[in-house]
């Protein structure tokens, strides 16, 4: 026998071989058809009989294996069922020819035949044969199964009648000698009437007993005739025959202990012909015994007729020890026998299913590892192929899954080996896919992203570079490229420098004829392949999304309502919130995207390779939103570091965009990496809202930019910087362009500024703009522009020195220092003694050459479109950076009472500190000229204030305010009134600029004091003309002079009554004073007047009358009398104006 059967088990001893085969031409359709439902009836329960019937069936069996059916009986073909096609009479008889002709190949041992004739009908069909069966079709047969169990069921009377022959002792016959084909030669000439002889023979025959009895159904006697066998043959040394009755004592036991098999076939098989004793429940006790029961208890019907008998039957059944060990023992004694390789493959391959079933792993691979090295004939290639095949599948059986690999690659190289004309690369692909599991090897990348590598790389590089080749032979080129995609992408780490290059090469070129795709790959068996992105190629070690410029970032308008409102949770701290962190990767990002704009994210990549690495088409993957990637390529250098890639693209709808992942092309492979199979990503969050399309507004100026950038400390980002350098005091106009470079119309602006911190001290409004011209230009269309005029006024501090206001303190309102000559003018230059004496602080505000910046910011708030009905609007700034030169610095001011009471004269001493000629000129003064670094005091003559509305309280801040800083804010304030009552001007002829100047922080208090209306006013009429002036007020000499004095009450409290008196005299111009004009002037009435207590903001007068009798010019002087009011009062509230009369002589 030279066939192994791979798929033998040990139940296999109990059935009866049945050859299924066709007769003519017949379709491999239709016979599959009805052999699939012949092999459907492999078990027939034995009429009037507790025993079971099991048939295997074949559809081919090589004729010389038939030879050792009396060696083991199960090999012996009984039956024999062909199917025919037969659709006329006159075929008829050729076909039942035929039928013959196939009966004789297995006419020795046939038990009985059938032929299936399909197609035939007529009077030959309508004949009753018993060996034939006639049918119309293929689809009507519905007796092939009944016709099935009849010709099993006369399988078994043939069955039963010999064993009843054999078994029967029939005394005085000789017993003949059963022997294998090889057998036959060496026993010619034998002594057949030795002792030895005849124990062989009825050793033999009792083992061919118990494969009969087997067969039959009846277990417990085929268990008595081995163990009788194996005693026979022991003792003549039979050793090949010893083997098979030890072997299908192994069987029967096999059969008791496993009643459903070792094949792993479907479906337990039901022993139901066997009697089992109730010691059945201990069958696995281990150690069992044989108990050898005397070949005389049998009866002619193999049923002892003692049932005391019973109770040790189930004891000739082997343990499930003893079993292997049997086995071992018959499979010593096949190897003694060249001729006997098969049997004893078998057998090994029988007791390793048994052992898998035990799960004695390590003692079945010793029988295999010995199956391995049984020499068979040559075999051809498709028998090695099967060989290695069963061997790797009883391996994997075992749980010995990387040698069952092993054996499997090594049937797939044998399906392509050289000697092989036409090599099978379909059926090598196929093995080689089946030995992945063995070799840890899964052909879904992302397996390989949970934990550690697992099995040998070398190995599994190995086995993916002959699945890339062996697909490549099968003329799949998308095949071997996902192949090798798996291979860069799953053994990078394992691969040298020198295997990078190679397998990137090869890449390339498979590439060129057939890009790599995300497509699913289904084999024709229905497996699918996975695609493979390229994860690490590049490697991306971080995600971040990124905001919108700050120029274009939206903000949301803050609903009055909703404002101070929060979504949170009420509680000040919740556990489940702190500890509920969620995914990182999903979390929603605290900015914005806007729909129609760019928007970038960042990635960190880095080249693993060591050569450059080309990326193409790099792009985004999201969902949620309708999205544009704009594709970007880049190239990284050899084993890079992290290195910033940013991908854009533009939502085109507004909703929650979510970045999946990024596509990318390497080697001519596409790949959508998705971040949550990239587990060593970092990201801060990956889902951002999109809101609805704004504007975009492009600022530009009629200034030079500028390099120096602003960084204001709230951190708002400045689209655009512009410079100016300007003097003290000088305002320039700043032309804007507003142009809408986006794709929706402009609607809504407003512009606010922004003074950022500055230690300068700045008087009126830096920055000032009229928005109504550049409102009436909108809605702005795209593209079109708007202008803007924002006047920049940088004006700053006037004083000199820092210590300034000190020193006039000290000085009170005295010009001692300067000479007072006609015009008031002198050069002068600034007190060294006023300086800093610490050289560090020479850079202060204090000294004249030190150049002061001003920084501002003009915001610009935008919204049109969309976005502007969702309550969405942009900031755009632009920073302004003034650098202020000093122009004119006043180094001293001080006042001069002037011929009116309501008047007096400020004197400024002006200090021109630029390198030009400079003009200064107040409200109604000629201009004053100042060369570079000259000084001069210019006199101006001013009205005196009234502050009563700069006096009131400055709100509610001043409620929390100190009295300090309350005082400080009224003297700015007076300050200011001032200064724009003044109106002083300077200008640079030479350059054309000019620019204002102010006194506001330069005042002392005694100076302010002197510039201020006192609190009440006094007014003097004669004959009802004020006088309060150098001009005298004219009478007639012997006419009455009507003399009124009139009192305003401006403080807050009631004053008086007053008394005042009346005093003239003459000024002689020389210093004399004549106050004796008893005989000059009369007085019409008394010469003291009387005032009553003047309510606040009331008024009161008094009148009196003056005679002149001499002409002359005559001064009046009104002196108060000295009471308990009078002194409550200050001094300087009771500065009455002079009184100059001039007496003329009377008229005709």
């Amino acid at each position: 026998m030279s066939v192994p059967d791979y798929m033998q088990c040990a139940e296999d001893h109990q059935t009866l071989l049945v050859v299924v085969q066709p007769v003519g031409i017949v379709s491999e359709e239709n016979f599959f058809r009805i052999y699939k439902r012949i092999c459907s009836v492999s078990q027939l329960s034995v009429r009037d009989s507790q025993r079971a019937l099991f048939i295997r069936y074949r559809h081919h069996y090589p004729p010389e294996n038939n030879e050792w059916g009396d060696f083991q009986t199960h090999r012996k073909v009984v039956g024999l069922i062909t199917v025919t096609d037969c659709f006329s009479a006159k075929d008829w008889p050729q076909t039942f020819e035929k039928f013959h002709v196939q009966k004789e190949i297995y006419g020795s041992t046939l038990y009985d035949s059938r032929l299936f004739v399909f197609g035939l009908q007529g009077d030959v069909a309508e004949q009753p044969r018993p060996d034939v069966a006639f049918y119309p079709s293929y689809d009507d047969c519905d007796s092939v199964e009944k016709r099935i169990e009849d010709f099993i069921e006369s399988l078994f009377i043939v069955l039963e009648s010999k064993r009843l022959d054999r078994a029967t002792d029939k005394s005085g016959d000789k017993i003949p000698l059963l022997c294998v084909p090889f057998e036959k030669k060496d026993f010619v000439g034998l002594d057949t009437d030795s002792r030895h002889y005849k124990k062989r023979c009825q050793g033999r025959m009792r083992k061919h007993v118990g494969d009969l009895c087997l067969q039959a159904g009846m277990l417990q006697d085929a268990l008595v005739h081995y163990h009788m066998s194996v005693e026979l043959l022991r003792s003549v040394n039979d050793f090949l025959w010893l083997g098979a009755a030890l072997e299908g004592l192994c069987s029967a036991s096999v059969i008791y202990h496993y009643p459903g098999g070792t094949g792993g076939k479907t479906g337990a098989r039901r022993l139901q012909g066997s009697s089992l004793p109730a010691e059945a429940a201990n069958r696995h006790r281990p150690g069992a015994q044989e108990v050898l029961i005397d070949p005389g208890a049998l009866t002619t019907n193999g049923i002892n007729p003692d049932t005391s008998a019973e109770i040790g039957r189930a004891k000739n059944c082997l343990s499930p020890e003893d079993i292997i060990d049997k086995y071992k023992e018959a499979i010593s004694y096949y190897s003694k026998y060249k001729n006997a390789g098969v049997i004893e493959l078998e057998a090994c391959v029988k007791a390793v299913r048994v052992l898998a079933i035990q799960k004695r792993g390590m003692e079945a691979s010793e029988f295999l590892q010995n199956a391995v090295y049984i020499n068979l004939r040559q075999l051809s290639e498709e028998e090695k192929i099967q060989r290695y095949s069963v061997l790797s599948e009883l391996y994997e059986l075992i749980g010995f899954h990387r040698k069952s690999a092993f054996f499997k690659r090594v049937a797939a190289m044998q399906c392509v080996a050289p000697s092989i004309a036409e090599p099978g690369w379909r059926a090598c692909y196929k093995l080689l896919l089946e030995t992945l599991p063995g070799y840890s090897l899964s052909l879904d990348p992302t397996d390989f992203n949970k934990g550690p590598h697992r099995g040998w790389a070398a190995v599994q590089m190995r086995l993916l570079h002959e699945l890339v080749y062996a697909s490549r032979r099968m003329g799949n080129p998308a095949l071997s490229v996902r192949h090798l995609s798996f291979l860069l992408q799953t053994m990078l780490d394992f691969l040298s420098d020198q295997e990078k290059k190679d397998v990137t090469q090869s890449l390339e070129s498979y590439t060129s004829k057939c890009p790599g795709t995300m497509e699913l790959i289904t084999l024709p068996d229905g497996l699918t392949l996975p695609p493979v992105p390229f994860t690490k190629l590049p490697i991306v070690r971080r995600v971040k999304l990124l905001s919108l410029p700050a120029s274009l970032q939206p903000q949301k308008v803050k609903s009055l309502l909703g404002q101070n409102m929060s979504t949170k949770s009420p509680f000040i701290y919740s556990p489940i919130i702190a500890h509920n962190r969620g995914e990182e990767r999903n979390k929603k990002i605290d900015f914005q995207w806007v729909q129609g704009d760019v928007c970038e994210v960042q990635l960190m990549v880095y080249n693993p390779m060591p050569f450059e690495l080309r990326v193409e088409n790099m792009g985004l993957l999201t969902s949620g939103v309708e999205f544009e990637s704009l594709p970007a390529a880049l190239s990284l250098p050899a084993e890079s570091g992290l290195y910033p890639v940013t991908l854009v693209g533009v939502p085109q709808t507004t909703g929650t965009i979510t970045v999946n992942g990024y596509h990318t092309t390497v080697f001519g492979v596409f790949s959508d990496c998705l971040l949550d199979n990239l587990p060593g990503v970092k990201t801060s969050g990956s889902t951002v809202e999109v809101i609805p399309a704004l504007p975009r507004l492009q600022i530009s100026t009629s200034l030079p930019r500028s390099a120096h950038s602003l960084q204001p400390s709230s951190g708002d980002e400045i689209s655009t910087n512009v410079s100016v350098q300007l003097y003290n005091g000088e305002t320039q106009r700043l032309v804007v362009t507003l142009e809408n470079i986006g794709l929706e119309p402009l609607e809504q602006l407003e512009v606010t500024s922004k003074l950022l911190s500055t230690k300068e001290k700045l008087n009126g409004d830096f920055l000032s703009w009229k928005l109504d011209e550049t409102l009436a230009q909108l809605p702005l269309q795209p593209g079109k522009v708007a202008t803007l005029t924002v006047s920049v006024k940088a004006k700053l501090d006037f004083s000199c020195q820092e210590n300034l206001l000190q020193d006039l303190s000290d000085d009170g309102i005295s010009v001692s220092g300067f000479p007072l000559s006609s015009p008031f003018r002198q050069v002068v230059r600034p007190r060294v003694e006023s300086r800093p004496t610490n050289p560090a602080e020479g850079s202060k505000t204090g000294d004249p050459s030190h150049l002061k910046t001003l920084e501002a910011i003009l915001n610009f708030k935008y919204s049109g479109g969309p976005g502007h009905v969702e309550g969405y609007y942009r900031n755009l700034s632009l920073g302004l950076h003034v650098e202020v030169e000093p122009s004119v610095f006043f180094t001293r001011v001080s006042t001069l009472p002037a011929t009116s009471t309501r008047q007096c004269h400020l004197l400024l001493d002006v200090f021109n500190s630029t390198e030009h000629e400079l003009t200064v000129s107040a409200r109604s003064n000629a201009e004053l000229i100042l060369h570079a670094g000259e000084c001069q005091r210019m006199a101006i003559q001013v009205d005196k204030f009234n502050f009563e509305n700069v006096l009131e309280s400055p709100g509610e801040k001043g409620q929390f305010a100190n009295p300090k800083q309350l005082e400080e804010e009224r003297q700015e304030a007076r300050g200011l009134e001032i200064s724009s009552k003044l109106d002083i001007c300077w200008g640079i002829p030479s350059l054309k600029r000019s620019g204002e100047a102010s006194v506001e922080r330069l005042l002392s208090q005694l100076v302010l004091e002197h510039l201020q209306l006192a609190p009440l006013q006094w007014d003097i009429l004669v004959d009802g003309q004020p006088c309060d002036c150098e001009a005298a007020a004219a009478c007639q000499v012997g006419d009455p002079v009507r003399l009124e004095v009139r009192l305003t009450n401006r403080s807050p409290h009631s004053v008086g009554p007053f008394a005042l008196t009346v005093v003239p005299f003459q000024d002689h111009q020389n210093g004399v004073h004549n106050y004796n004009l008893h005989d000059v002037i009369s007085f019409v009435g008394s010469s003291t007047f009387y005032l009553d207590a003047v309510q606040p903001s009331g008024q009161s007068a008094c009148l009196g009358a003056l005679l002149f009798l001499y002409t002359g010019d005559f001064f009046l002087h009104i002196r108060f009398h000295e009471d308990s009011k009078r002194k409550e009062l200050p001094q300087s509230w009771f500065c009455l104006p002079s009184v100059h009369v001039r007496a003329l002589e009377a008229s005709g």
